[in-house]
């Protein structure tokens, strides 16, 4: 996962912070209000977020806490190997097994069943 400096983050987060207060008292400026807006996707495209509370609430987390614990809550949980030792666990792994266990019992049911055909195209 490539994250941004902490500096940067912590940059877009004072000016999201500003633009919030300016927005705030007074909220008829357009200037104010495009500026809030601007400074929330920027913190959405810096964190990965969809929305801009969800984004200064990860920032706010990425800059309080280490990278390795911060990766850890994002991607997922640590996992025991065979020999004891914590390591973490890869997010998808999982998935894919049962995503391709899924797939195998679909195969069959793919298609109108017989018989049948779709009058889309008449």
């Amino acid at each position: 996962m490539l994250l941004p400096a902490k500096n940067e983050v912590a940059r877009q987060l004072r000016r999201y912070r500003t633009w919030e207060r300016v927005m705030l008292a007074s909220p008829t400026d357009r200037t104010a209000r495009e500026n809030f807006e601007d400074s929330g996707y920027t913190l959405c495209v810096l964190m990965g977020k969809r929305c801009a509370r969800e984004a200064v609430t990860a920032a706010e987390r990425y800059l309080q806490t280490s990278l390795p614990a911060y990766l850890q809550e994002q991607t997922g949980h640590l996992k025991q190997d065979q020999s004891g030792q914590t390591r973490k666990e890869q997010p998808g792994a999982a998935r894919k097994e049962q995503s391709g266990q899924r797939r195998q019992g679909r195969a069959a049911r793919r298609g109108p069943p017989s018989g049948r055909r779709s009058k889309a195209g008449r």
